[in-house]
C-alpha cells in the first residue's frame, strides 16, 4: 500500500503545471474580456464599469494602466488587430467603436463608431484581409460591417441571442454560436450569405468557439459542462466530445504547435487535452422500452410493467455502447478517454469487462486556477496564458513547460 501511495505521488509530481507570472487586480466590476498585447508586456482589459483599459508591465514588475478610457456604457468585448494596431470594443448598449493605439501604448485615438446592434454586443471580430468588422449581440443578430466606410454589410437573424463567434478569412465561413445550444455555419459575402448548416450537439448555451484553420476543426464550449470538437473539414458530419469539467465552459484556446486544446471552466478548472490523439465519436444512445440487457420494463411502459407484475425500472445508457439499461446492468463506471471521457461514467458490465488499463490512460491534464474562468487568451509564441476570472482579477500564467 505505502509502494502505491509513494508511486502516486511521484506520477503526481511528474505532471507540467502552469506557473503563476502575475496578477493584474484594481478593477471593481467583472471584466468581461482581456487579451494580451502581442510582443509587449502588456493586456488589454474591458469591463462593466464601462472602462476600457491599456495595462503594461513597469520597472516593479507590476502592471498598471497606461491608458483607462471611460465609454457610454459597459465594455462587453473587444478584439486588437497587432499589425495596425486597431482596437474593436463592444459595449452595453449595442455600439461598436474603433480605436487606433498609439505607438508607445500611451493614448486611443478614436476613428469611428459602428451602430451595429440593440442590445450588449457580445462578441466582435476584426478581419484585415477582408476590412470587415464581425459582431453578434444578444438582439440574437450577427452583423458585419465594412470597416473602410463604416456600413453595414449584411445581418443573420438567430432563434436565440448569439453568444460568440469565429470566423475563417480564407473560406469566408463565419461561425455563430448562441444561447440555445446551436451553432450557424454562414458563408459571407460582400452583401448577403449563404446558410450552409446548423451544427447541433450542446444541450446548453454556446459560451465560446475556437477555430483551427489548419486543421479545419471547430471546438465550442457549452453550458452543459462540454468541449465538442466539429470537423469541418472533413464534411462528414464527425464530431467528438471531450468531458473533463464540472460546470459550464467558458473560455478555449488552441496551441496549434503543440496540438493542445486548452479549455476553461466556472469550475476553477483549467484542462489540457492531448489533440494528436486519434478519438472516436460517442455513440447515440438507444430507444427502447425495456432494459436491452434484462428486458425489465422501464417506468413508462404501463403495459410491460402490468403483464410482468413488476415495478418499473429507471433507464440508464452505457457511455461505451449506447445500448438501454436498468441499473442492475449498467452500474460500473470507468474513465474512457478514447471517446473524451476523462472522468469515471457510466459503463454497462459487458463493455466494462472490455476496458483494458491502456484505454484508461488519460489524454488531458487538469489543473486547479483558483478562480471561475470567465476569458481566456494565449499568447503562443510566447507561451503565456492569460485568464479572466469571477473576482475580478487577471491572471498570468507560463505555459513553457505545458506546452513543451
Amino acid at each position: 500500500m505505502a509502494a502505491e501511495i509513494k508511486e502516486n505521488e511521484h506520477s503526481q509530481a511528474n505532471i507540467r503545471r502552469p506557473m503563476l507570472m502575475n496578477k493584474i487586480e484594481g478593477i471593481p466590476e467583472t471584466i468581461n474580456q482581456a487579451l494580451i498585447i502581442p510582443k509587449e508586456d502588456g493586456v488589454i482589459s474591458v469591463s462593466d464599469d464601462r472602462t476600457l483599459r491599456v495595462w503594461l508591465k513597469r520597472d516593479s514588475g507590476q502592471y498598471w494602466p497606461s491608458i483607462c478610457h471611460s465609454l457610454p456604457s459597459a465594455v462587453s468585448c473587444l478584439d486588437y488587430n497587432p499589425q495596425t494596431r486597431r482596437l474593436f470594443v463592444g459595449q452595453e448598449s449595442g455600439t461598436i467603436s474603433e480605436f487606433d493605439i498609439t505607438e508607445d501604448f500611451n493614448r486611443l485615438i478614436h476613428q469611428k463608431d459602428y451602430l451595429a446592434h440593440q442590445s450588449r454586443v457580445t462578441a466582435v471580430k476584426f478581419s484585415l484581409r477582408c476590412e470587415w468588422v464581425l459582431s453578434c449581440g444578444k438582439d440574437k443578430y450577427f452583423m458585419w460591417h465594412c470597416s473602410e466606410t463604416g456600413r453595414r454589410q449584411s445581418g443573420y437573424q438567430a432563434n436565440a441571442s448569439c453568444l460568440c463567434l469565429e470566423f475563417d478569412e480564407e473560406s469566408k465561413y463565419a461561425f455563430i454560436g448562441d444561447y440555445s445550444g446551436q451553432i450557424a455555419v454562414l458563408k459571407l459575402k460582400d452583401n448577403g450569405f449563404d446558410f450552409i448548416a446548423p451544427l447541433k450537439g450542446h444541450s446548453g448555451s454556446i459560451r465560446c468557439l475556437s477555430w483551427d484553420a489548419d486543421n479545419q476543426l471547430l471546438f465550442s464550449g457549452s453550458f452543459d459542462q462540454a468541449v465538442i470538437v466539429w470537423d469541418i473539414g472533413g464534411r462528414k458530419g464527425t464530431a467528438l466530445e471531450l468531458q473533463g469539467h464540472k460546470d459550464k465552459v467558458q473560455g478555449i484556446a488552441l496551441a496549434r504547435m503543440s496540438q493542445q486544446l486548452l479549455t476553461g471552466a466556472d469550475d476553477n478548472i483549467l484542462g489540457i487535452w492531448d489533440m494528436q490523439v486519434k478519438r472516436i465519436e460517442t455513440p447515440d444512445w438507444a430507444d427502447s422500452d425495456v432494459c436491452q440487457k434484462c428486458g425489465a420494463p422501464f417506468f413508462w411502459n404501463f403495459r410491460k410493467m402490468w403483464e410482468d407484475k413488476k415495478v418499473g425500472m429507471r433507464q440508464h445508457h452505457c457511455r461505451k455502447c449506447g445500448k438501454a439499461l436498468c441499473n442492475a446492468c449498467c452500474s460500473k463506471t470507468s474513465t474512457l478517454p478514447m471517446m473524451g471521457f476523462e472522468y469515471p461514467v457510466r459503463v454497462c458490465d459487458a463493455c466494462f469487462d472490455e476496458i483494458t488499463p491502456e484505454d484508461k490512460a488519460p489524454h488531458a491534464t487538469f489543473h486547479d486556477l483558483k478562480h471561475n474562468i470567465i476569458h481566456m487568451h494565449l499568447d503562443e509564441p510566447r507561451k503565456i496564458l492569460l485568464t479572466t476570472g469571477k473576482d475580478r482579477v487577471m491572471k498570468l500564467w507560463d505555459m513553457r513547460d505545458v506546452l513543451a
